[in-house]
């Protein structure tokens, strides 16, 4: 196994689910983009449903750059019921084909396949073992909005148990509607040599990014024995390992944290455990993960 993080390019803030007017978001592309690097992004994904997106590769410095994927949703042959977000250029990816030869498609076009919010959706643990998915949401804004049902952690453990390079994603999922507002509140940030569609994806494929609701990993480090950190200021950094294995440094004490709070970690890598992640949380709450440590 190998260590997966290589922090030493640049950190680039993105969203992996979003919508426009080509499906059913209430914003257009010019103002979603706007309101977006407003908030210090540097790229989205379109992920518009059933409608694949195809965007220049390229942005001048001053503009957003848009990557291209779609939202797929339905049943398969076991009755689960699914939305799935393929990051990727694609072709012929139509809803008349239905969900399993929709994801074959997207998955033979080289598209990355992530599972969107599964707790909202009702899927199971075996839904979300049963497709092979590259990644899940771990946390989707929107879904928080909507009924609270924001989490993916459950389904991403399940998931890494069978498959322990399974990615991680914090997303929006914005749609910028009166009955849809929410946004900038689930996010990734790659590090990737330039801010280009092709290192931004290839990050994203090397999971070298963590997801976040808030806090900050400054630099992730492996020394063969430890994993070091520095992050933004944060309450709790929390090692997690399969079932109830883990470790954490931080304090549930509010008074006694304040003025005290995390910069940098440094915790021991346990050999015998099949995935460990790093989970950070900052004094209101927010959070951020890398993706499993070592592929």
């Amino acid at each position: 196994m190998s260590f997966r993080y290589d922090t030493s390019g640049r950190w680039l803030k993105g969203n992996t689910h979003i919508h426009t007017p080509a499906s059913d978001g209430g914003t257009d592309e010019a103002e979603v983009a706007r309101l977006y690097k407003g908030a210090g992004y540097d790229f989205l994904f379109r992920t518009d449903h059933w409608v694949p997106a195809v965007s220049d590769e390229t942005a001048p410095p001053d503009a957003m750059l848009w990557l291209d994927g779609i939202e797929i949703d339905g049943a398969d042959n076991a009755g689960g019921y699914y939305h799935v977000v393929c990051l990727g250029t694609l072709r012929g990816v139509e809803r008349k084909m239905g969900l399993c030869p929709a994801i074959e498609a997207a998955r033979g076009q080289g598209a990355l396949i992530v599972l969107a919010h599964p707790y909202w959706t009702g899927n199971s643990l075996e839904d979300a073992l049963r497709w092979d998915f590259d990644g899940v949401e771990i946390y989707n804004h929107v879904c928080r909005w909507l009924n609270g049902k924001s989490e993916g952690g459950v389904h991403w453990n399940a998931m890494l148990k069978q498959r322990p390079g399974t990615l991680a994603f914090a997303a929006d999922d914005a749609h910028l509607r009166p009955e849809h507002p929410g946004w900038n509140g689930g996010w990734i940030v790659v590090n990737a040599p330039c801010r280009t569609a092709a290192a931004i994806t290839a990050a994203i494929r090397q999971g070298n990014y963590y997801s976040s609701c808030g806090p900050d990993f400054r630099s992730i480090e492996f020394d063969g024995t430890s994993v070091r950190i520095r992050t933004s200021p944060v309450q709790f950094v929390r090692l997690v390992g399969p079932g109830y294995f883990g470790e954490q440094m931080g304090s549930f004490d509010q008074a006694d944290a304040r003025g005290k709070l995390l910069t940098e970690a440094s915790m021991t890598i346990h050999a015998d455990w099949p995935y460990a992640y790093l989970e950070i949380e900052d004094a209101r709450g927010r959070r951020a993960w890398t993706n499993a440590l070592f592929v």
